[in-house]
């Protein structure tokens, strides 16, 4: 073997298997980059929901916005769409006389102590619907001094599609929410209905 061949040799045997080592590791790297954009992606695309939802919020409470919160809405779904714009976005608002009210029961009294509201059980019936809820919230914007819950959830699909590969779901779901007190325009109507468990 002559010596003067034998680093050439080495040289080739080594960029063969550099690119061989390469072409493994070209999947991993291109599945990890993908990972990290469609994670950054995703996370963009909830800062966006969020501060579009906090300033539809702001405008929600406000006297003026009774009747108004299709266009509310709308502003927020335009916003959102410029960055995401095959996303499917759905409202919801409930209303509660304060904010420790916000996602509770209905109050009731537990006659036979098992923490269910049995019949014949009485119960405040705070949202004026005759029946004891686990959620006393007043679908709607409710009315003055009220706390509101504005929920948006948006669903989209993935930015990658390659995502399944790593088990994840075609599509993005993220639900974002907020509670604000409407303005003081009027004075509170109060629930002081009583009902009894069914």
């Amino acid at each position: 073997m002559n010596a003067r061949r034998l680093p050439q040799r080495l040289w080739r045997a080594s960029a063969g298997a550099t690119a061989a080592e390469f072409g493994l590791v070209l999947p991993v790297l291109v599945m990890v980059l993908m990972g990290l954009f469609d994670m950054g992606y995703n996370m963009w695309a909830l800062t966006i929901l969020q501060g579009a939802m906090q300033q539809a919020a702001r405008s929600s409470t406000l006297e003026s916005a009774n009747g108004q919160t299709g266009t509310i809405d709308a502003n927020v779904t335009a916003r959102v769409r410029q960055l995401v714009p095959s996303a499917t976005l759905t409202y919801s608002r409930k209303a509660y006389t304060n904010f420790a009210n916000v996602s509770s029961a209905e109050d009731f009294t537990d006659t036979n102590g098992n923490g269910v509201c049995d019949a014949g059980e009485p119960f405040e019936d705070a949202n004026s619907n005759g029946l004891w809820d686990s959620d006393r919230g007043v679908n709607g914007t409710g009315g003055a001094r009220d706390a509101v819950l504005y929920t948006v959830t948006m669903a989209y699909p993935r930015l990658f599609p390659m995502a399944r590969l790593a088990g994840l779901p075609a599509t993005v779901s993220v639900t974002a929410k907020t509670v604000l007190r409407n303005q003081p325009f009027k004075l509170q109507e109060a629930s002081t209905k009583v009902g009894s468990c069914k």
